[in-house]
């Protein structure tokens, strides 16, 4: 019989955080191994429950959410989002720029498939998160990868951004605190990628979604709070400041300079209208996160689990020799980098699933986030303190085996 393929538009498309090295995982799972699991930011399996309120709200609506909402999503949480954005200090928001989506991924790859035609290009950072990536391919786009520079903190090279602008860029994706950096954005660095996004009339698309999971005293600034005479399209959802990833509540929000949008709006009215809406449940649980108490802060403040598990784990990686690591200011995630003398890694691939079979512990290899070279891997470090300290020892040892093994020990 004759194969059945898959569509050529997924030829360009990875999303390593759920790769080959996962489903190597799941078959050793099913053998009886116990594997620690480093490679998603899955909150719920390591005991970060969403807050209470939440939970009820949801349960209380749940005889309310059987039938289809509007579109774009409920008023009540389209009105919590809009006075959301009012704190963040985005002007000009109303209820009609604000969508309510599964997820922020979802929305997503409704921004870029609005968006693009086959051959457009759009601007995405090195190291990303992948489904930026894999929705620009998939909606006929190339993404055309800039640099954030490791030296300066993983600070987007806006040098590197300028040089990569052509007359096919129509937007640059900027994600603000990084995954899977953890690196947090000044203002000055800000209003350059906006000066960028003006001088070539590109929109800006800013992945926002860690904006509370921040440590040190550290301060987010929304992008579309510095212009308005760019297009922002907004991101954000419940997923990780509020442990609700399983929820798939997530918004979208269209601001600046809207007037000359007209059609490209039209065109996300559309694609809302086709997926018919977001799920209702996740949407009652949005006015109630925004409005309750902000529990994030008890995890990432002084003596918060967030931070004293970020502060372990750098500290354990950064121990071993030859790993060195920015320390993130936000977001859930490290990405250390293996000294390529000491680890001369060809596969970073086959790096991970070596790491997976001899030490039980899955992480993800830094190409699989579009970074350019074999010697980075990304860890979330949301294991307690106890997991955390048994993982990355495992990581110590078979980073010991490795050198020995390639003379290097």
């Amino acid at each position: 019989m004759r194969p059945i393929l898959k569509s050529n538009k997924l030829d360009d498309v990875c999303y390593e955080i759920r790769g080959p090295a996962m489903e190597k995982a799941r078959q050793m799972e099913e053998e009886g191994h116990k594997i620690i699991k480093l490679n998603i930011g899955n909150l719920a399996v390591f005991g970060f429950d969403p807050p209470d309120e939440i939970v009820h709200d949801m349960i209380r609506n749940m005889h309310g959410a059987a039938g289809y909402t509007d579109s774009k999503g409920m008023f009540a949480p389209r009105k919590a989002v809009m006075h959301y954005t009012q704190e963040k200090n985005i002007n000009g928001v109303t209820i009609e720029d604000i969508y309510l989506g599964n997820g922020a991924s979802e929305l997503i790859v409704m921004a870029m498939n609005g968006l693009l035609n086959n051959g457009d290009e759009v601007l995405v950072p090195a190291p990303d998160y992948p489904l930026w990536t894999a929705a620009v391919s998939l909606s006929g786009g190339n993404p055309v990868h800039y640099i954030c520079d490791e030296q300066a903190g993983w600070m987007p090279d806006v040098d590197d951004m300028r040089r990569k602008i052509t007359a096919n860029t129509k937007a640059i994706v900027v994600i603000n605190p990084n995954n899977p950096t953890g690196a947090l954005y000044p203002k000055e660095v800000l209003l350059d990628i906006i000066e960028l996004a003006r001088q070539h009339q590109l929109i800006v698309l800013a992945d926002e979604i860690y904006d509370k999971t921040l440590y040190d005293g550290e301060e987010h600034i929304s992008m579309a709070s510095l212009a308005d005479d760019v297009l922002f399209i907004t991101l954000n959802g419940l997923s990780k400041n509020y442990r609700s990833c399983g929820y798939r509540a997530g918004w979208m929000v269209v601001s600046g300079e809207k007037r000359h949008a007209k059609d490209y709006i039209d065109g996300l009215n559309m694609l809302a209208s086709m997926r018919l809406c977001a799920n209702a449940p996740g949407q009652f649980a949005i006015q109630t996160a925004l409005g309750g108490y902000q529990s994030i802060n008890d995890l990432v403040g002084p003596g918060g689990r967030l931070l004293k598990q970020r502060d372990l784990a750098h500290k354990l990686l950064t121990d071993i020799p030859g790993v060195t690591c920015v320390k993130p200011k936000a977001a859930l995630y490290m990405f250390p980098r293996l000294d390529p003398v000491m680890y001369p890694i060809a596969d970073d691939q086959q790096f991970a699933c070596e790491l997976l079979s001899e030490e039980k512990v899955l992480i993800v290899q830094g190409t699989g986030f579009n970074w350019i070279a074999p010697d980075h891997f990304r860890l979330v470090f949301l294991p307690n303190q106890d997991d955390l300290g048994d993982a990355c020892g495992r990581i110590a040892r078979f980073l010991e085996g490795y050198r020995r093994r390639h003379g290097r020990g």
